[in-house]
């Protein structure tokens, strides 16, 4: 009978732990649950460790980022992260300004940064203390993952995507300004002015355009980044019909809606 007693108490000891174990299990999955879809972290504890201005949502991380010009100094802003690799800056640069839904690229230029078209060095973020360029964190995983991932026909030979340069007319001076088409932003840019009827020279977020400034010669022009062929006119592998990176799943045109009703059948 001691015996049995002592078996059953040494069961009782061991199996006691792992039910709190399992219940701490249970508490746990069901805390991260909300409406029926689990939650997943978008970076770990490690990752994000001493960055300023740390905040996390449902789907995305917000910290707190800036750019620096020589002329105007620091302009502070908030840098939010989605799950999907899309970036979306916040400008606090005065109390007056309501950029709230800037590019990293436009943010870029509205800092008045003096050397643009290299957000992913100009734009830091505060860790441990100090400014440290974007692209040095992991907080480009997922826009990086995005570029990668993206689907499409028009990958070149080494497998990167694909998008030739593209020319829009300004509606002032008739000139016509070629837009580069490599990373999610540019695309974005594009996108939005070929949907300005009133698009101008001076609309241009990355590069100080007027329309005073001389129009591309002919000859130049017709070399659009394609990398199968210089002079390419259009083929395949530069020309896209669709991709996660030249169609936005924020915008409402029947372009954008079409790909990402598609995308999510």
């Amino acid at each position: 009978m001691q015996k049995i007693l002592f078996m059953g108490t040494l069961l009782l000891k061991i199996t006691t732990p792992l039910l709190l174990l399992e219940s701490w299990r249970v508490l746990i999955v069901r805390s991260s649950m909300e409406n029926g879809v689990e939650k997943r972290e978008l970076f770990t504890e490690e990752e994000l460790r001493e960055i300023s201005g740390l905040k996390r949502g449902d789907d995305y991380v917000e910290v707190m980022c800036g750019c620096t010009s020589h002329r105007y100094g620091d302009a502070v802003a908030t840098l939010r992260v989605f799950s999907s690799g899309e970036l979306e800056i916040a400008c606090d640069c005065t109390p007056g300004c309501d950029e709230d839904k800037l590019t990293p690229a436009a943010f870029e230029k509205h800092s008045g940064r003096e050397t643009a078209r290299k957000w992913k060095n100009n734009i830091w973020i505060i860790v441990n203390g100090e400014k440290v360029p974007v692209v040095k964190t992991p907080l480009l995983k997922y826009y990086n993952q995005l570029s990668k991932h993206a689907n499409g026909s028009n990958r070149s030979q080494n497998g990167k995507v694909c998008h030739r340069d593209e020319f829009l007319r300004c509606t002032e001076c008739n000139k016509e300004r070629r837009f580069r088409l490599r990373s999610t932003e540019e695309c974005r840019i594009y996108h939005d002015a070929l949907a300005n009827v009133h698009w101008k020279c001076s609309c241009i977020p990355y590069d100080k355009v007027s329309c005073d400034d001389e129009e591309e010669r002919a000859s130049r022009r017709v070399y659009r980044g394609c990398s199968r062929s210089p002079t390419c006119k259009g083929c395949t592998t530069c020309v896209c019909f669709g991709c996660e990176i030249c169609r936005f799943s924020d915008c409402s045109c029947q372009t954008c809606s079409d790909f990402t009703r598609n995308a999510k059948a």
